[in-house]
């Protein structure tokens, strides 16, 4: 049985800044069993409907964020809708367990090519351990944390490599 999935999509320019993002997002919304989400669509004051946001976690087996990594991080809302989302008592902390036992899936888009990514590389670090306060997140509140799906090299990526990171994610999706 497919996992119901929530895909929560972080990018501040969706449909006119983010060739692969929104691709990414259109094809995940044609799957059966996920429900995709454009946080700053629905949020661009930032002010974030909690419940909301809870009530929509809560049908997920899988919980998705898509981002663009921006200056090796998240963009601002996504951090916003942590802070907001992720309250004590209800995703962790006494009582705090409505997201126990849930899976919590990375889809990334990065500007720069893997190699930058290495110890040995331009920034001296991996993209794991830039992802790491993520995954420590994921395990503070009780989820399971899946291998991040990443797309790099976007500055320079051609529509086939696009066309083949889509159909790769919407495999990974569909499992």
């Amino acid at each position: 049985m497919a996992k119901n999935t929530l895909v929560l999509v972080f990018h501040p320019h969706l449909s006119d800044g983010s060739r692969a993002n929104l691709k990414l997002a259109e094809a995940a919304a044609a799957l059966l069993n996920v429900t995709v989400r454009d946080e700053y669509a629905l949020y661009p004051d930032f002010k974030i409907d909690v419940k909301a946001e809870q009530e929509a976690l809560l049908k997920a087996d899988r919980v998705v964020w898509q981002f663009p990594f921006y200056w090796y991080s998240t963009p601002a809302l996504l951090k916003q809708w942590e802070d907001l989302v992720l309250e004590h008592g209800w995703a962790y902390g006494h009582d705090g367990d409505k997201l126990h036992g849930k899976e919590l899936q990375l889809a990334i888009t990065v500007g720069a090519t893997v190699d930058k990514y290495r110890h040995d590389g331009e920034f001296g670090v991996t993209g794991l351990e830039l992802l790491k306060p993520l995954e420590t997140t994921a395990k503070h509140i009780g989820m399971t944390f899946a291998k991040p799906f990443a797309i790099h090299g976007m500055l320079g990526i051609t529509d086939k490599e696009l066309d083949k990171a889509v159909a790769d994610y919407v495999a990974l999706l569909s499992e």
